[in-house]
């Protein structure tokens, strides 16, 4: 798990850098078998110890091939992967993980020099986090295009393609992950001699790795920056037994959705509006209740999001009216520096908030219209724009200047209803 306990004395741009690099598998017809030909079962010690050994940050090289395998089974591209496992190759591709290392990453990276190892890990950690793309990071910022343990064979550096498949499934050449769904096992021959099982990749410990900051790490108002993992264990989710890959991969599917997914946001996510009233005194009330029915953590995790929700009166043609949009915030909001928590209204799972509306009516008004509007990436929104404003963006700017549009086309209505106010006349 990432140590943030340095944060405190680290400079603002660094700080934030780390912030905006922190964020957001399964082989299938592989032999599964231990080193020894066993089964493996995992306890949940065993899967502990596991996760310690494999996710121990910096990743160290693959190092020298055996010479039983050929080339393309050595290969860390995606695309050699594909070769067997098309499916989750696709699935992959449309992920947020194989654009882990996007615009508003790089547009951070290239400010850093290029043997600034420790401050690279800071980022690549979780973004690139193979020691190959350690080496191909520090290549590129010194100039050159490639190396040797890193070539690309797509057109883009191995660093640029996030987190690739070999990053959660290759170890020192050896290839691990889930027991089959079946429990079967075959001794047939398979590429790179097959796969370690473990049922780690089955554990939400394995997603902690990058989406949990550990005890005593970066913290605001005494909450950890970074605290999926916990959020999820103190749910009914948890207790359930239902992992983070039990809606994020459904299926074993390498989708990894979350809320930049409309359909993924629906599902966990209940609405019930109330419908408008205008009293005697020519007020006009209504509520929206909003319940976190089916995501296993707070809604929204981490300080990045923001959901907003907007009710507004309108004419009879939907011209919003002057005076009349009353909106509420729903998010952890921390200031650009990172120093300080200015509030935090997110639903813990199976929270609920009715938020209402009060308001006079206004003369030519004819409905209420209620929107409830999401905004992935509002933290990184507002900082790629303060970069940009204030000239910090440096040698990145064209990746930051990237980086924003792509936020702001993140940007998705959730919920959208407009009811006509009684008694009102068109």
């Amino acid at each position: 798990m990432p140590p943030q306990s340095h944060w405190a004395g680290a400079g603002r741009e660094v700080r934030i850098a780390v912030l905006l690099c922190l964020a957001a598998l399964a082989a299938c017809d592989a032999a599964t078998t231990t080193e020894t030909g066993a089964p493996l079962r995992s306890a949940s010690s065993q899967t502990e110890a596991f996760l310690s050994w494999f996710w121990a940050r910096p990743l160290s090289l693959q190092g020298k091939a055996p010479a039983t395998l050929r080339s393309h089974e050595t290969s860390l591209q995606p695309e050699s992967c594909g070769a067997c496992h098309a499916e989750q190759l696709d699935g992959w591709r449309q992920s947020l993980h194989s654009r882990a290392m996007g615009p508003g990453v790089l547009g951070q990276l290239v400010n850093m020099a290029p043997r600034a190892t420790q401050e690279h890990q800071e980022c690549i950690r979780c973004h690139a986090p193979l020691g190959e793309q350690a080496e191909s990071l520090v290549a590129a910022l010194a100039g050159r295009t490639e190396t040797k343990v890193a070539a690309p064979t797509g057109g883009r550096p191995l660093h640029e393609q996030g987190l690739v498949c070999a990053a959660c499934h290759v170890r020192d050449h050896k290839w691990y992950g889930p027991p089959r769904q079946d429990g079967s096992h075959s001794s047939a021959r398979y590429p790179h001699g097959g796969w370690v099982a473990s049922g780690a990749f089955e554990d939400s410990r394995f997603c902690a790795a990058c989406h949990q900051f550990e005890e005593g790490g970066y913290a605001l108002n005494g909450k950890l920056l970074e605290n999926t993992y916990e959020e999820w264990q103190a749910s009914r989710h948890a207790r359930k037994g239902r992992s983070c890959q039990a809606c994020h991969m459904p299926e074993r599917r390498h989708w990894w959705r979350g809320i930049h997914d409309p359909e993924t946001t629906r599902r966990g996510i209940a609405v019930g509006a109330v419908h408008p009233r205008v009293d005697a005194a020519g007020q006009v009330t209504a509520a929206l209740r909003l319940t976190n029915a089916g995501t296993g953590h707070y809604f929204p995790t981490y300080v990045t999001p923001r959901v907003v929700v907007t009710m507004r009166q309108e004419t009879a043609s939907g011209k919003t009216l002057k005076g009349t949009i009353q909106q509420h915030v729903i998010a952890r909001e921390v200031t650009l520096d990172l120093s300080e928590e200015l509030f935090d209204t997110r639903l813990a799972p199976d929270d609920e908030r009715v938020i209402e509306y009060r308001l006079g009516a206004h003369p030519r008004a004819t409905h209420l219209a209620v929107e409830i509007r999401v905004e992935p990436d509002a933290f990184y929104t507002n900082f790629y724009r303060s970069q940009l404003k204030d000239g910090t963006a440096g040698p990145g700017r064209m990746l930051i200047a990237k980086a924003l549009e792509h936020s702001l086309a993140s940007h998705y209505i959730l919920y959208a209803d407009r009811q006509r106010l009684p008694g009102i006349s068109p």
